[in-house]
């Protein structure tokens, strides 16, 4: 096996899971030791991100209710390698326990913690629902957001929402991630308290136990929904009405407020998932063609690094123009900005959930999904989104979406309404 790199051996173990709905353990356990080995950090992180990467975030990606029970096997052994509290018979047992759907009985709650669901994107389109649910359901409660700085920043001017910091580190090997719901224990262990879990990746996705599981409710949004179409804004909608009892919430954010300096916000921004990218010649046509009809554009660089490179990399390709400005900061300012926009262009990212939050004409690029139901289940919803599916030359792409673009804007400015969909 020492002669097999960590992205075969991951590649090795979800082709199986796919195939037969059963996993090699020889590979499965070479891969975990991998992430464990505290000797060699950069084995232990190539390691950890095929893991993930690969195996973990694939099986989440196809939406199949049946993959869940392949996830929980493998995990619950990871987690059992890693931390040996707890034994993978016992992590499954509970799991099949508080994957039912059970509604709130009633009684004094005096704190709700709702817990991030780490990525910026799925804080806005599922998490935001929740929190606004809680705040009906529990209206004399405190209600905490429980996860990094820069999530709970996008609720900032929310003045009842309470941000509790508690960071996941995405790039950490396996065992530091694990680590995170021990430190979720000690936050949320106190009389009067429930826990709300939207398949939060602080629990690994509802396996490890941070409370009383009377205390404790998981929304599993990877298999919620069974073989539907509906997004996951919809689908959390559901499920709070069911468990909560509560209806007419949406989506919501509430970054500390920005006065708008560009018609149009832009972010080519990806997540580091380079499949949902369609390249720089791309990201600076389209850019071009919304400076050329006379708009004025705000381009995000991201959190830096590889996107802020390519960011400034488009603006040199146009010659930094006047009517183009390069935004630096925050994703919560980033957010604001996209809240008073007349209209926001992307990847399926943040952003998208963001203008579709504030009901902002949107016109959002999939590319890399893995089956059609991982796009409805992610593609923002309402009148004035515009979803252009990937699936032709660069070119024709290019095309549809100048056209979703123009839709849009007439859209936003009162024009009349295309079909939003492409």
């Amino acid at each position: 096996m020492a002669s097999i790199s960590a992205p075969e051996l991951a590649q090795t173990i979800l082709d199986e899971c796919l195939t037969y709905g059963t996993w090699p353990t020889r590979e499965l356990d070479a891969l975990i030791i991998r992430a464990l080995d505290e000797t060699d950090e950069f084995s232990a992180r190539a390691a950890t991100r095929a893991f993930f990467r690969i195996i973990v975030e694939r099986l989440a990606d196809l939406f199949e209710p049946a993959l869940c029970e392949i996830y929980a096997n493998i995990f619950a052994h990871a987690i059992s390698q890693a931390l040996p509290e707890f034994q993978r018979e016992e992590l499954l047992l509970r799991y099949h326990r508080i994957r039912q759907v059970r509604k709130f009985q009633g009684g004094e709650v005096n704190r709700v913690f709702v817990l991030s669901r780490i990525t910026l994107g799925a804080d806005v389109a599922v998490t935001s629902v929740v929190l606004a649910a809680c705040k009906k359901r529990f209206p004399n409660a405190e209600i905490c957001f429980v996860g990094p700085g820069k999530n709970a920043e996008m609720f900032g001017a929310d003045s009842s929402i309470t941000p509790i910091t508690l960071n996941y580190g995405r790039g950490s090997v396996l065992r530091d991630r694990l680590l995170a719901a021990l430190e979720l224990q000690a936050i949320v262990d106190e009389l009067g308290g429930i826990v709300v879990d939207p398949d939060s990746r602080l629990t690994q996705l509802g396996l490890i136990p941070v409370c009383d599981d009377a205390k404790y409710y998981f929304f599993e949004s990877r298999a919620y929904g069974g073989e539907s179409h509906l997004s996951l804004t919809a689908l959390t909608q559901q499920w709070v009405g069911e468990v909560f009892d509560v209806d007419d919430l949406r989506p919501y954010t509430a970054p500390p407020p920005q006065a708008r300096i560009a018609d149009v916000t832009v972010s080519w921004g990806v997540g580091e998932n380079e499949d949902k990218r369609l390249g720089s010649d791309f990201e600076t046509y389209i850019t071009s063609q919304l400076l050329a009809q006379g708009r004025t554009v705000l381009l995000d660089q991201g959190a830096g690094g590889a996107e802020a490179e390519n960011a400034k990399r488009v603006a040199e390709e146009l010659g930094h123009p006047e009517r183009l400005y390069l935004h630096e900061g925050s994703y919560a300012s980033f957010a604001a900005h996209i809240n008073v926009s007349k209209l926001y262009v992307g990847y399926d990212s943040a952003g998208q959930h963001v203008a579709s939050a504030a009901d902002r004409p949107l016109v959002s690029l999939f590319a890399g999904a893995p089956c059609p139901r991982m796009l409805s289940r992610w593609a923002p919803t309402g009148a004035r989104a515009w979803v252009v599916d990937v699936d032709d030359t660069h070119e024709r792409v290019a095309t549809r979406t100048l056209q979703a673009i123009e839709a849009a804007w007439a859209a936003g400015a009162g024009g009349a309404l295309a079909a939003p969909r492409d």
